[in-house]
């Protein structure tokens, strides 16, 4: 039975449970922690940790930054925010409203190729915050599509025909902010990098100089060797290590909670020895 999960999303942004939901599930699956990890938003944190207690398993508060480290786009994973974040809070919600933009961009796209969808549609399927996953669900419902895979290959993934690209802020600014917050940054699936050997060294050498603090090790898309050797990586730079399965609910089906495709698993310990890093620099759960 696994442990933990460190990375998971809610309807907050674009998963298809709601915190609570999720949590009941996390705690339904016998895990003894899990972090709601939601993309650029903390509107899920309060509901989330009720849920943990009242479920009785432990709610890591969290969130997942979409960030550019002036050569690349890649995620920042920022572990132990407080309920309530401040500063950070305001900054996301002025990225909520960039991407109520982007939204819009992508359906005049579909407009423009003869597929007609209305926001008030997305944003009831969504009962939350809107990310693609919901355009791809209306699309389905429509009969477009027959599945948020091929809504993301042909029309909303990178290569697709309406996509619009996310805004994102530097590297170093979302550091600053999830300092400020005393959370811990994290890269998220670092196999998204491309980089191994002593480039991704190299890499991981240069975020850790610039405030990251971990890296997350242990991934559902992550292969034996990826993780063995981000494991390496980790102990060889005096790095934490976190893991979790990105779950998404029906967005991504083939994601369970806990055990990514069947073969994930995140012991407590990962949990312990990241309290235990906090703890050495003075930082509370």
């Amino acid at each position: 039975m696994p442990g933990i999960d460190l990375h998971t999303h809610s309807t907050a942004s674009d998963g298809t449970l709601s915190p609570r939901e999720l949590v009941r599930l996390a705690a339904a699956s016998g895990l003894s922690a899990v972090a709601i990890t939601d993309h650029d938003t903390v509107d899920g944190l309060p509901g989330a940790m009720a849920a943990g207690r009242e479920f009785g398993i432990t709610v890591v508060g969290g969130v997942e930054l979409s960030v550019f480290d002036g050569r690349r786009a890649l995620h920042l994973l920022g572990l132990f925010l407080p309920e309530r974040p401040g500063d950070l809070g305001h900054v996301l919600a002025d990225l909520r409203e960039k991407r109520h933009d982007r939204n819009r961009l992508i359906l005049e796209k579909l407009t423009s190729m003869g597929i007609a969808l209305d926001y008030d549609e997305v944003l009831a399927l969504a009962g939350g915050a809107v990310g693609r996953p919901h355009i791809a669900a209306a699309l389905m419902k429509k009969g477009v599509v027959t599945s948020f895979k091929e809504a993301f290959s042909r029309l909303l993934g990178p290569n697709g025909q309406a996509y619009v690209p996310k805004k994102k802020m530097s590297l170093e600014r979302a550091v600053s902010l999830l300092l400020a917050e005393r959370a811990t940054p994290a890269i998220a699936h670092p196999f998204l990098l491309r980089q191994n050997g002593r480039a991704l060294e190299r890499l991981m050498a240069e975020y850790k100089d610039k405030g990251v603090d971990a890296i997350e090790a242990l991934y559902s898309e992550h292969s034996d060797g990826q993780t063995r050797e981000y494991l390496a990586l980790a102990a060889k730079l005096d790095l934490g290590v976190t893991g979790g399965s990105d779950f998404h609910g029906a967005a991504k089906p083939e994601i369970r909670l806990g055990v990514g495709k069947g073969g994930l698993v995140v012991p407590d310990a990962v949990l312990a020895a990241l309290l235990a890093r906090r703890k050495a620099r003075g930082e509370t759960f």
